[in-house]
């Protein structure tokens, strides 16, 4: 990893003078031997790091963080939402993807989020009761520990347990977010009662924050199982408030919802082996077929970020999100093309439309025809490996910061929003603009599409890289550019999560850059026709490898929270 350590230089002091993380703390990259968690919270990942050196697997440590999340990270860390976990058992060298993502009510109906005029009303698509999905978060994480892990689920519990009742110091961040969202968060009385101190105002940074009834809620889970979450006394509290406001969750929707094990989607890329999540995430699918389109061009002659490389990792981003918009969608329900989307051969055949020089139009681009060829958003992702080879990448999610901001009265627990990422109407943009089809319009059951991409990179059969970030539309693109600075051009994590990032996602047509790439590049990419904008800061990888028997990781910067810890 060492080439490219002249690059690095240019990328901190680009990141110091012009980039958006100007005024976050710089994070350093650590290393370690025994093992790893890279989080954006702190206080979850020394949660985690505990769990390993008591020596539980990464699987233990994972789960444990999952449910600290929950407490210490409210906007995204969750029990009333869902996500993906990818995971590496060593004991077998099997690559696991645990499906936990939420699915629509029984009652839930196609047109359900449509106004008088026949056209997506995102006020209940996003912010009304309508727009929770049966929550996949507390049976997930417990049928990881179950299956994969060596400890109790009330070993798993106690931190978080510990975290609600006693309190945290509230970091600047958490306080700035609660302030972000206050009038949001205040149009909830129950939400009010756990985010607003007395005087009305949210939490400041310094405040000792306290969630009573979370740690009660909590509890219950500890001494009962999931059934306290699914089939008891929280269950009943959960679909009665939902009610109550106007939704449609029942009981059985909650004492039905089981985790779903799927088989990894798998790829090659210049001699590593690439898993991923499959659909109805469209993460690994599409992280798998820009693979196969950048590995026919030398990008490492090209360098990281010039107008060459930039343009074609465009170029291929446009064509894979465009396929996104028409192939996807829950393979329980439609029929998706997962294996010749991510054939070698589809690559080569849409790759021939890519001019070196020239930008595509999006309106010129449609989906192709792999047939022939037999997700500011609020996400978080964490990593962890342990010394056996045990692998974790999770990630999880209400959808928008802090779900439809309800908390479950007399629980603590938020509720997503998860119900936005089902197709409202087919041509109609979600709350991240993306465009999707028929395939994923809402089912009863069904779970909706995402982009969330956990993914574990591997050399000659032993782990080398894990990563995953969160970002809404930006998670493909985000873990795709983690996989090729690290491969391509040689980086060490540290360069390759400093490194400027850049989107692209068919529709709108806009090429959108992180500060830190130059203006000549900028330049020479408007003169082969693309449409620049800046973008702020995209993702939040939080990423280790493992070479030479050593670990070395890095949480996000464009996250204060994140911390990197080992042993």
């Amino acid at each position: 990893m060492g080439a490219a350590k002249n690059l690095i230089l240019v990328i901190f002091i680009s990141l110091l003078t012009i980039s958006p993380l100007l005024h976050a703390k710089i994070h350093e990259p650590v290393r370690a031997t025994n093992g790893m968690v890279v989080t954006s919270e702190k206080l979850a990942a020394q949660a985690g790091l505990n769990v390993l050196k008591n020596g539980g697997n990464a699987v233990d440590a994972a789960v444990t963080i999952g449910f600290a999340l929950a407490v210490t990270l409210p906007r995204a860390g969750n029990l009333g939402g869902g996500g993906f976990m990818l995971l590496r058992n060593a004991p077998t060298n099997e690559i696991i993807a645990l499906d936990y993502r939420e699915t629509a009510p029984k009652k839930a109906t196609e047109t359900m989020f449509l106004n008088k005029e026949g056209t997506p009303d995102a006020a209940l698509s996003l912010n009304s009761y309508l727009a929770v999905g049966v929550p996949g978060t507390v049976s997930g994480l417990a049928y990881a520990l179950e299956k994969y892990g060596t400890i109790s689920l009330s070993q798993a519990l106690k931190p978080a347990i510990d975290l609600a009742e006693k309190g945290f110091i509230v970091s600047q961040e958490l306080a700035t977010s609660l302030s972000t969202y206050k009038d949001s968060l205040a149009k909830h009385a129950s939400t009010k009662q756990v985010f607003f101190k007395n005087d009305g105002n949210t939490y400041q940074a310094g405040d000792l924050f306290i969630q009573p009834d979370l740690a009660t809620s909590l509890k219950l889970i500890a001494q009962h199982g999931i059934k306290a979450f699914y089939q008891g006394e929280l269950a009943e509290k959960i679909v009665a408030h939902i009610k109550i406001n106007g939704g449609i969750m029942a009981l059985t929707d909650l004492a039905t919802y089981k985790p779903l094990v799927r088989k990894p989607v798998q790829g090659t890329y210049r001699g590593y082996t690439v898993y991923s999540m499959p659909p109805p995430s469209s993460g690994g699918t599409h992280l798998i077929q820009m693979l196969n389109m950048l590995e026919q061009y030398p990008l490492q002659k090209m360098g990281a970020t010039s107008p060459k490389t930039i343009h074609l990792l465009a170029e291929t981003m446009r064509r894979a999100y465009a396929d996104r918009s028409t192939h996807i969608g829950d393979p329980h329900f439609v029929s998706v093309p997962t294996q010749e989307l991510t054939n070698k051969l589809y690559a080569k055949k849409i790759t021939q439309s890519i001019k070196q020089n020239k930008a595509s139009l999006s309106t010129a681009i449609k989906a192709g025809s792999p047939e022939s060829f037999s997700e500011k958003h609020d996400t978080t992702h964490y990593s962890v490996m342990d010394k056996w080879g045990n692998v974790v990448s999770n990630t999880y999610t209400l959808n928008t910061s802090y779900g439809m901001k309800g908390v479950v009265d007399g629980t603590g627990i938020l509720l997503n929003n998860e119900m936005d990422d089902f197709t409202a109407k087919p041509g109609f943009k979600n709350a991240y603009g993306l465009i999707t089809n028929e395939k994923n319009k809402i089912e009863p059951g069904k779970r909706m599409l995402s982009s969330m991409t956990p993914t574990i990179v591997m050399k000659e059969a032993k782990p080398f890289l894990v990563t995953g970030s969160p970002g809404g539309s930006h998670i493909i693109t985000t873990v795709l550019q983690i996989i090729s600075y690290v491969i391509d051009h040689k980086m060490d994590i540290a360069t390759a999560t400093y490194a400027p990032r850049i989107h692209h996602q068919w529709l709108p047509d806009i090429l959108s850059l992180e500060k830190g790439i130059n203006t000549d590049t900028i330049q020479a990419l408007k003169k082969m026709g693309h449409k620049v904008e800046e973008m702020p800061p995209s993702g939040a990888a939080n990423s280790i490898v493992f070479q030479n028997n050593v670990f070395f990781g890095l949480a996000d910067p464009r996250r204060l929270d994140g911390a990197t810890l080992g042993f």
